[in-house]
């Protein structure tokens, strides 16, 4: 399916996809930011649809999947959203790190047994910590990613064994 094809066939999804987004029990601003969300992954993943004529059901896929990862995203933080006029982000924590003496020790054993670990499996985990795809890491050390996920889950497993001891 040619380009230009594929995407008038995308905006006739539009009614569909808000429908459908309106069922989630989402705000009609938060159902139009998950559509808008929608179109983007399926242009950016356009060429990995299969034209057989089930457009509507992959955008639908691609939806559901991505209001899943937005819900896991904000239950995993706590994230709640403020909706006076300031639009705060407010994360409910019980008390702060820094406030417990005992974390700042926590802290620095922990920093401890991840310098004591192998380049290899140190290098990979402290990238991740910080933020980094499996896939820049892997492209950085030149690895495969099953390579670079195997490091990170064994410096995990090496640091738990250590930190019970």
């Amino acid at each position: 399916m040619k380009a230009t094809e594929f995407t008038k066939q995308l905006l006739e999804l539009e009614q569909s996809l808000m429908k459908y987004a309106s069922r989630l029990k989402l705000g009609r601003a938060d159902a139009r930011d998950l559509v808008q969300e929608t179109f983007l992954k399926a242009l950016l993943s356009r060429e990995k649809f299969v034209d057989t004529g089930y457009l509507k059901a992959w955008t639908i896929t691609i939806m559901r999947n991505t209001f899943i990862n937005n819900y896991r995203h904000n239950v995993l933080h706590n994230t709640h959203c403020d909706r006076t006029e300031e639009s705060f982000f407010i994360n409910q924590t019980i008390c702060s790190t820094s406030d417990n003496p005992d974390s700042v020790y926590s802290v620095m054993e922990i920093t401890s047994n991840i310098e004591q670990l192998k380049d290899k499996f140190r290098l990979p985990f402290k990238m991740y910590v910080e933020g980094y795809r499996y896939r820049e890491i892997a492209d950085m050390f030149n690895l495969n990613i099953g390579t670079v996920k195997s490091r990170i889950f064994l410096a995990r497993k090496v640091l738990m064994n250590q930190l019970k001891a």
